[in-house]
């Protein structure tokens, strides 16, 4: 097989491409002008750049998963983030279908969407399920709906195989320190080094449903292989921990003392209480399973960041 994955420069991104690399497959990694010197540097607003990525990779299978993917970001600059997600996919849908056109075969396209654009939803209809309709709460929930509207549209008017995955919390080490998990281990391993014992929060109750990157990435290359057009499949462990219980699980793998303090500038103005989701349809068309505990993906996210780190069984 022969993948183009876009936004191969991102946290998932780069291990997308780790991953179907260790699987002997071909990868072309395209991304961003200031990723890594062997990212292929495109831009989705750009149709020439995305034209020359197709035909550098003659791909079998696209992951699209280039995209602003921060919420408060995109609260900040909303019509940026729709730009991007949203006209940048359809954008990287034309190209899919000219390039099929050109070379007269199958190109599948796997659209990276995010879990997200379920919104707030009340409790007893968790576990979500992919047939429960969308509600976005954000601007980048927003996008992401929309965006999965137009692949599924273009599924339908002009054949392109494509298949939508929205993948819940993921987490692991070298994710930015802009979301949650990171942002705690951070300032943890800080405090570890000598910093004020503080410790700076936003909500604490959320629940949410957290997934290792590396369990995720491999359902994105299941789903490559198993996955059916035209499909939307949830990508997540299904079940559902508060941040305050990922925060203790951080305290009791950095073991330090700290005080934790509410900072109001970590608070986001529309936070859904809960939301977990049902990976049902995804095993049964693949036969995946998350391979990794959550204590161990703390682990490893802590040690990214205190090298002295010492893992606790």
């Amino acid at each position: 097989m022969r993948a183009l994955v876009t936004g191969a420069g991102g946290f998932v991104g780069r291990y997308l491409v780790r991953a179907l690399r260790e699987r002997g497959e071909e990868v072309f990694a395209a991304g961003g002008p200031h990723d890594a010197s062997d990212v292929f540097p495109i831009d989705v607003l750009d149709a020439q750049t995305l034209d020359a990525a197709f035909d550098l990779a003659h791909p079998d299978v696209v992951f699209h998963l280039a995209a602003q993917a921060f919420v408060p970001q995109a609260l900040q600059a909303p019509l940026r983030t729709y730009e991007t997600n949203v006209t940048g996919t359809a954008n990287v849908l034309a190209a899919l279908r000219a390039f099929r056109d050109r070379v007269a075969r199958n190109v599948r396209l796997v659209y990276v969407s995010s879990a997200e654009v379920y919104g707030a939803q009340p409790p007893e209809a968790m576990p979500l399920e992919e047939t429960r309709a969308p509600n976005p709460a954000n601007p980048y929930a927003g996008s992401k709906a929309a965006a999965e509207a137009i692949v599924l549209g273009e599924a339908r008017s002009f054949g392109v195989d494509a298949l939508v995955t929205r993948a819940f919390n993921h987490i692991g080490p070298g994710q930015s320190e802009r979301f949650v998990v990171p942002a705690f281990a951070a300032q943890l391993a800080a405090i570890a080094q000598g910093a004020e014992p503080v410790l700076l929060v936003g909500n604490l109750e959320a629940r949410r449903d957290f997934l290792d990157v590396r369990d995720v990435v491999n359902a994105y290359a299941a789903l490559a292989r198993d996955g059916a057009a035209g499909e939307i499949y949830n990508v997540c462990s299904g079940g559902a921990v508060s941040i305050r219980e990922i925060l203790g699980e951080l305290i009791r793998v950095a073991r330090i003392a700290v005080e934790v303090r509410a900072d109001p500038s970590r608070m986001r103005p529309a936070d859904v209480p809960l939301l977990y989701g049902s990976n049902a349809k995804l095993r049964a068309a693949t036969g995946w399973s998350p391979q990794i505990p959550l204590r161990k993906t703390l682990q490893d996210v802590y040690a990214s960041f205190d090298k002295r780190a010492v893992r606790h069984d």
